[in-house]
């Protein structure tokens, strides 16, 4: 299974398949439905069955139960990486047997145990690193292959027993869209797992409150040479709104179960400026109370400008996924039971963004996340452990021959 795993994931990070979201389009770029007919050609000739790739991207199969009156569950990942950095030219480097040192990636960039101590579990095993040039696409291009590695076994050993799984695949994910035209009444599982987290044992089913504000600094051009009176930059009034921000309430600055703001992206000329900030926490009422101060902090300087106004929009991304969850608990028991059955330690901690899953909780399909065995995803420093991703294969099978059970 090792090498087979291997194979499978060269060859489909091997696609970019990054998304994009000033797009319009479903899915937002062509490359993710390329891929998804890549691998729906892959899925018929192993023998899975419905195989179906919707006119939006989405791609499910279906693995025959071989026991009467079990649940019928799903595994789901996605198509895409994430648009934060380069997804093309993927060029992966296998290090086998890893010593503990810092490992050169291309010419230029480095990754070190010194930075990056998650390394420092692996000597002995077998990463896979990118060049140093883009993503390497383990997310979730590694829980791609876990699945369709673990379904494929059950399908050509029936003596394991399982009930009926279903698959599917999504486009966009990274960019919030993962769940926008996902069939769950037809997909037809009482609850899944979306295979999209981190380290060997990592269980997740609590995640952000997420929501996005725009806010918009409205301004006057002229000539810089008659501009006394007349010119009111909008970059300088969206500025100093910034500067009114809390300097610690940030990513950077948190951790576990801290929210925060963060200023994804400022653009403007003199007319006319905008900032985007993402709002994250995982207790409802501090999101609520984020918003509401963002809101209010926007008044505040408006009533002290004299000239120019900022104007905010503030949308929802996605919900705790914990409170559809836990009154289910048995999915999370199955998910403990299964790793510690292959003594993996569980690690249950929460999500520090969004999965699928948050929002197809709320759609009626419960769906905790497992780990994929990958680290630092969305950037150069971007590896998967092999033989982590072996052990995922392991526990989605384990996972099914629990359910087989649940009655």
């Amino acid at each position: 299974m090792k090498q087979q795993l291997l194979e499978r994931f060269l060859r489909y990070v091997s696609f970019n398949t990054q998304s994009d979201g000033s797009s319009q389009s479903v899915p937002s770029t062509d490359n993710q439905f390329v891929f998804a007919q890549h691998l729906r050609q892959e899925l018929i000739s192993l023998g899975f069955e419905e195989v179906k790739l919707s006119d939006k991207g989405y791609l499910t199969a279906t693995v025959p139960g071989n026991v009467t009156d079990a649940p019928c569950i799903g595994f789901i990942a996605h198509l895409d990486t994430a648009p934060d950095f380069s997804g093309a030219n993927v060029n992966p480097q296998i290090i086998e047997n890893y010593n503990g040192k810092d490992i050169q990636l291309g010419l230029e960039e480095v990754l070190s145990p010194s930075q990056f101590n998650s390394l420092n579990q692996y000597q002995g095993q077998t990463l896979i690193t990118t060049d140093g040039t883009s993503l390497l696409g383990g997310d979730d291009k590694a829980g791609i292959a876990e699945i369709i590695c673990a379904l494929h076994h059950l399908l050509t050993h029936p003596e394991i027993p399982h009930g009926k799984i279903r698959l599917c695949f999504t486009p966009d994910e990274e960019i919030g869209r993962g769940a926008d035209h996902f069939d769950v009444e037809s997909f037809g599982a009482q609850w899944a797992y979306t295979v999209d987290g981190g380290q060997l044992g990592e269980l997740e089913y609590e995640n952000f409150n997420a929501a996005t504000a725009v806010i918009t600094a409205t301004g006057n051009n002229c000539h810089p040479g008659t501009a006394y009176g007349v010119m009111v930059n909008a970059q300088t009034i969206a500025a100093r709104f910034h500067a009114k921000m809390p300097l610690k309430d940030t990513p950077e600055c948190s951790k576990d179960y801290d929210g925060f703001f963060h200023l994804m992206s400022m653009e403007g000329v003199t007319e006319k400026a905008t900032l985007t900030y993402i709002i994250r926490d995982f207790d409802l009422d501090l999101f609520e109370q984020r918003k509401r101060w963002l809101a209010d902090l926007v008044s505040k300087y408006n009533a002290e400008l004299s000239i120019g106004q900022l104007t905010i929009d503030i949308q929802d991304s996605y919900l705790n996924m914990k409170q559809q969850v836990l009154p289910h608990p048995h999915i999370i028991d199955i998910a403990k039971q299964a790793m510690q059955n292959l003594n993996i330690e569980p690690i249950v901690k929460p999500i520090r963004g969004g999965t699928d899953g948050s929002r197809l909780s709320y759609m009626g399909l419960p769906c905790p996340n497992i780990f994929t065995g990958g680290h630092n995803f969305h950037g150069k420093h971007e590896y998967v452990c092999l033989e982590s991703m072996e052990q995922a294969c392991q526990t989605i099978i384990e996972i099914a021959k629990l359910t087989a059970k649940h009655k």
